[in-house]
């Protein structure tokens, strides 16, 4: 099973469960996939690099440097 395969079972498990928002890290490319629930599936809404700010709808006032996820 390859690594796209397991991260599509996951966002499918994930959204069935009502998981309203989703990140992935991938630390070799130092980003992060945002994903978030729309019409019950979890979609991709961001891709996020080193310098960009992660910020969330569910977490007010989160604010966070990419680059500081992967110190």
């Amino acid at each position: 099973m390859t690594n796209d395969s397991l991260r599509e079972i996951k966002l499918k498990l994930y959204a069935s469960r009502g998981v309203q928002e989703y990140w992935i890290l991938n630390w070799q490319l130092q980003q992060v996939e945002v994903y978030r629930r729309e019409k019950a599936v979890l979609k991709l809404v961001a891709t996020l690099f080193a310098t960009d700010d992660l910020s969330s709808p569910l977490l007010p006032n989160f604010v966070c440097t990419v680059a500081r996820l992967f110190v």
